[in-house]
């Protein structure tokens, strides 16, 4: 692999609040000295030519303590006010859709998908497949997917694009495609389809990342009689005042949306995205009328915005006096739903990544944290013993030096001591 050189970069440093925050739980001081270590992690990615901009935010008993953008866009500095394509953090909105519904009494967590969207009806597993002409044979599934299965990433389903092999032909020659399309496309339609190919794994046999969460935008639509836009905006954006979330982002706001990077696969030279390196995808999908609401992927957001739909989580489901879930609801969301199942060292609720005790030790993030990330290179995550939300976004793909988000976590906690 040819060695990265390393470019002088324009370092552009721009924030929107003063770095200073008392935790009153625990007496800790953060001072600006403190995050000049998160700075100069941030300085020696963009020296190094890794990364082309970043911007992050972390905020501590509901108080911005970190709101700074470095490096650039295309043609312009990298702002804190940037409206990012926050690709699979959106399944945390879709996942406190769904349990809004719950909360309605729409479901069970435990009813089969099948019963309101009838194409999962008896549902067949991958047996035998024939690389060479996509064939395959299936075997019938031991029991029906739940909505539980579905929130928990259980569910058996693949991925299109990003799974295994096998799955990521069945899928393409099928036309279904993650959140991130080029044409336009119905959710009811492509869900309705993806009913009828075959699941991966058993139901409940394994965590594998999929596009239950997709399925889940589907099942929103039904119970609610409202398309999931629709919902997203009336239930969740507009009463949490997130003015700047969208699946189509309007004309008036396009000039704020991040610009995307890619690497080259041989040299890993960062340069700006042009559609084609990734198979059916463009970073386009924002701004295209493809009118397609990907309760996976597919929304765009800004720091702000998403800072405060994770203050609504932190607050127990309570956002500047609108009540958007229960407490119990949220504290049922963020604890292990998988039991002795596992991603790595640690969890998963019904929705979000559980930090375990034994995941804690990995970069010092409290046992009890919950959070995800985004195709992106984006990483967030809530803290309920510090108080802490924290959020990364550098609007890239594919990103080799994918230590990056780990160190971020590793240099907020040393800033809490």
């Amino acid at each position: 692999m040819k060695k990265l050189l390393l470019l002088p970069v324009l370092f552009v440093l721009l924030t929107s609040s003063v770095s200073y925050a008392q935790i009153s739980s625990n007496q800790v001081s953060l001072t600006d000295e403190k995050f000049n270590k998160i700075d100069s992690l941030f300085k020696k990615y963009l020296d190094s030519g890794w990364i082309k901009g970043i911007t992050a935010n972390i905020s501590i008993n509901g108080k911005t303590v970190y709101d700074k953008a470095f490096g650039n866009q295309v043609g312009r500095p990298f702002k804190t006010s940037d409206i990012l394509r926050i690709a699979s953090q959106t399944k945390a909105v879709t996942s406190v859709a769904v349990m809004m519904l719950y909360e309605e009494g729409k479901f069970k967590l435990d009813d089969p998908i099948s019963k309101y969207i009838p194409a999962f009806k008896n549902p067949k597993v991958l047996d035998k497949f024939n690389p060479k002409d996509g064939t395959y044979t299936t075997k019938p599934a031991h029991r029906e997917i739940t909505i539980h299965d579905l929130l928990t990433h259980t569910s058996g389903l693949g991925y299109a694009q990003i799974g295994s092999g096998e799955m990521n032909l069945i899928y393409a020659n099928a036309g279904i495609e993650a959140g991130f399309v080029i044409n336009k496309k119905n959710l009811e339609t492509e869900i309705n389809k993806l009913g009828k190919l075959p699941l991966a794994l058993q139901p409940g046999q394994k965590w594998s990342y999929s596009l239950s969460v997709d399925v889940l935008g589907r099942l929103v639509e039904i119970a609610s009689g409202l398309n999931l836009d629709q919902f997203f905006r009336q239930k969740i954006f507009i009463p949490l005042g997130m003015n700047d979330t969208y699946f189509a982002l309007p004309k008036a706001k396009q000039d704020r949306l991040a610009s995307v990077y890619t690497e080259d696969p041989k040299t890993h030279e960062v340069r700006p995205w042009e559609d084609g390196g990734f198979p059916g995808a463009t970073v386009n999908y924002p701004i295209n009328g493809n009118g397609y609401f990907a309760g996976g992927a597919g929304l765009v957001s800004t720091s702000k915005d998403y800072g405060i739909f994770l203050q609504m989580l932190l607050n127990a489901g309570e956002y500047n006096g609108k009540r958007i879930l229960k407490k119990t609801t949220v504290d049922t969301m963020t604890v292990n739903q998988i039991g002795n199942l596992s991603l790595g060292d640690n969890k998963f609720g019904l929705g979000f990544e559980i930090v375990t005790e034994k995941g804690s030790k990995k970069v010092g993030q409290t046992a009890g944290s919950y959070g995800w990330g985004g195709f992106f290179g984006s990483t967030y995550w809530v803290d309920p013993q510090k108080k802490l939300t924290a959020q990364i976004y550098i609007q890239q793909w594919p990103f080799s030096h994918g230590a990056l988000n780990d160190q971020f976590k590793s240099a907020v906690y040393q800033a809490l001591k």
